[in-house]
């Protein structure tokens, strides 16, 4: 019995012990050290998208055309502004909703909007190649909140018989990209490790213990 005590006061000792120093070394760590940034909650007042005149556009009918913009869902026309109605009406869709106590502007330069020509379209298919910067900005000031973002938003295109169902049901190029584009920037706006108030200037700092 006295084993007994004696196993269990020292193992409680060690127990005390043993906070005791966690406890002394929290104190003696840098203030910096023991806080971390809270990740920021948004709601998006304004989005303008932009797609650069710079970006080549190819109409030339291959399987894999060069050029930045390859676009054939809508009628021969300025490529560049069917991309960016393409663009904002996916990244309005994408905000709509988003309730947080952040506003901020989103600001979308288009980098790549690489559809399906015909010829791949209805043969063996391949990837919608989308590109996008993102730079969140104060809705008083026009001040950036933090650094621009590139994503990489490639989404699989339907080729043959199943573009062709896909398009009977409705599921053109023009709404699965335009779907998947707000998808994507949805999870973008709500991804803590992507806006944290000390990047955004702003506060929202918690104190670890």
């Amino acid at each position: 019995m006295r084993i007994l005590r004696t196993i269990a006061m020292l193992t409680l000792g060690l127990t005390v012990s043993a906070c005791a120093t966690v406890e002394t070394a929290t104190r003696n760590v840098p203030l910096d050290a023991t806080r971390t940034v809270a990740p920021l909650s948004l709601s998006v007042n304004e989005v303008r998208v932009s797609v650069p005149r710079s970006l080549q556009v190819s109409e030339a009918n291959r399987y894999y055309p060069g050029g930045d913009i390859v676009w054939r869902e809508d009628p021969a026309g300025d490529r560049h502004e069917q991309v960016r109605k393409i663009f904002e009406a996916a990244m309005v869709k994408g905000a709509r909703g988003l309730d947080g106590g952040h506003r901020v502007d989103l600001d979308i330069e288009v980098t790549r909007f690489h559809a399906l020509t015909e010829k791949a379209r209805y043969t063996i298919g391949g990837v919608h190649a989308l590109q996008f910067k993102m730079q969140l900005r104060d809705p008083e000031t026009g001040r950036a909140l933090g650094d621009p973002r590139l994503v990489k938003a490639d989404l699989k295109a339907f080729g043959g018989a199943k573009a062709i169902a896909a398009e009977r049901a409705g599921k053109t190029q023009k709404v699965r990209i335009t779907n998947h584009l707000a998808g994507v920037i949805r999870k973008e706006l709500n991804d803590p490790g992507s806006h944290r108030a000390a990047g955004l200037g702003l506060i929202g700092v918690i104190n670890q213990i």
